[in-house]
């Protein structure tokens, strides 16, 4: 029986390879997808290889079992197109469109190459026996685990298209929210960028002048505390720029290794959680997202431990990462979700208070819906406040540090000026 080397990709979607006998390519796709891996490769041993390849870099396809094709080195649908794309699939299925028919519908308005090669792709699957779900499951990167989770779901329960209208509000909503708290911190570092850039062109080439009129015309004379320090600075950024620029590139490589670490994650998500002016912000985010994206998936049928799981792996912040894990664990052994969330010290008390509420009247998925609106009411605000309290902070520094540079500058220039009239 013919032997064939294969890569193929798990429920994960992680990178699998081995060997498998099969009396042909499209059996061993077959006996491959029994054991719940997705070819993405295979190569008769002995025969000729496939090289992946081709004109204008596109990858050919293969077409294994039942007419799947899959492409090797598909392209991720950007967040924008994906959230698009499940929104008019849930619209043209709600019309009555057969999932197929409505995908080939979406492959040809597509003006996205690679929107419309994945498409096309998910199609094909689906046309081969996959379903929905395992068909999305070909591409970790542009669906995760809560997408292919709630699309399981809905297909289990028979209801796809209001659970891909769910998936389209929560990423519109997520969408948003990300918008908000990027919308908060731009004003501020923008700011301080000019402020930097402004600041950095002043001692470069400003003051060096006015050091060397000042050796010139005061010499011997001592200087103002305040201009030495200045004149100290503006030398070591014209004289040994390079070395503080490897100093700052050493620093970002060393925070960047730090944060790859377990501990240097979690510990810079907690001080986000718990360091002014920004800890605010980022726990009612933080809130809104989790009770959002949990919500979303009980409503749409996803277990309980099943969602607590999706929740951990696509929270985003290492502390209520840590914290949905002990709420899993809990729950895992009978438990309620409120004592455990209560004990992690990550949730206000009103977001246990209304989640304990949920659980004991039966509607928790429809509670979590309304904390996560009220929170994201929160963020809105919490915007807004901080916003209009970082203007008036990024103007005093602006003035501080140019006024500062400007006052060093004058104070010997009023003694010169007293010495040219002497």
């Amino acid at each position: 029986m013919p032997q064939f080397n294969y890569v193929a990709v798990d429920n994960k979607g992680k990178e699998q390879k081995g060997r498998i006998e099969a009396d042909g390519k499209d059996d061993a796709a077959k006996k491959l997808k029994a054991r719940g891996l997705y070819p993405q490769r295979l190569d008769e041993v002995g025969g000729t290889k496939q090289k992946a390849g081709g004109k204008g870099g596109r990858k050919p396809k293969r077409k294994y079992g039942g007419g799947l094709n899959i492409s090797i080195g598909t392209p991720k649908l950007r967040q924008k197109i994906l959230t698009a794309f499940t929104r008019q699939l849930a619209t043209l299925l709600d019309a009555g469109l057969p999932l197929v028919r409505a995908l080939r519908t979406l492959e040809r308005q597509s003006k996205d190459v690679g929107e419309k090669t994945i498409i096309s792709e998910i199609a094909d699957a689906v046309e081969g026996g996959m379903t929905f779900s395992e068909s999305l499951g070909q591409h970790p990167k542009s669906f995760d685990k809560l997408y292919i989770n709630m699309i399981r779901a809905g297909e289990a329960s028979g209801a796809l298209e209001q659970v891909l209208t769910r998936l389209a509000e929560y990423m519109e909503k997520s969408a948003r929210l990300k918008a908000k708290v990027k919308s908060a911190l731009v004003y501020p570092v923008v700011v301080l960028f000019i402020a930097l850039t402004i600041t950095a062109g002043l001692m470069i080439f400003i003051v060096p002048k006015f050091a060397k009129m000042f050796d010139e015309m005061l010499a011997g004379e001592p200087l103002p505390a305040l201009t030495n320090f200045v004149i100290g600075i503006s030398t070591f950024l014209k004289e040994r720029s390079i070395l503080g620029l490897i100093g700052i590139g050493v620093l970002i490589f060393l925070y960047k290794m730090y944060k790859k670490t377990a501990f240097g994650s979690y510990s810079i998500d907690y001080m986000k959680m718990k360091v002014p002016p920004f800890n605010g912000l980022v726990v009612k985010s933080s809130v809104a997202r989790f009770c959002s994206t949990l919500g979303t998936l009980m409503s749409s049928g996803v277990s309980v431990l099943n969602a607590l799981q999706i929740v951990r792996d696509t929270s985003g912040n290492q502390c209520v990462a840590r914290a949905v894990q002990l709420v899993h664990d809990a729950v895992k052994e009978g438990e309620g979700m409120a004592k455990p969330l209560e004990s992690t010290g990550v949730f206000p008390m009103m977001v246990v208070s209304m989640i304990e509420v949920g659980e004991e009247t039966g509607a928790l998925p429809e509670m979590l819906s309304r904390v996560a609106k009220v929170y994201e009411e929160e963020v809105d605000m919490a915007v807004e406040a901080m916003t209009s309290l970082i203007e008036p902070i990024m103007i005093v520094v602006l003035g501080v540090l140019i006024g500062g540079i400007v006052l060093a500058m004058f104070m010997p220039l009023i003694k010169l000026i007293d010495t040219l009239g002497g």
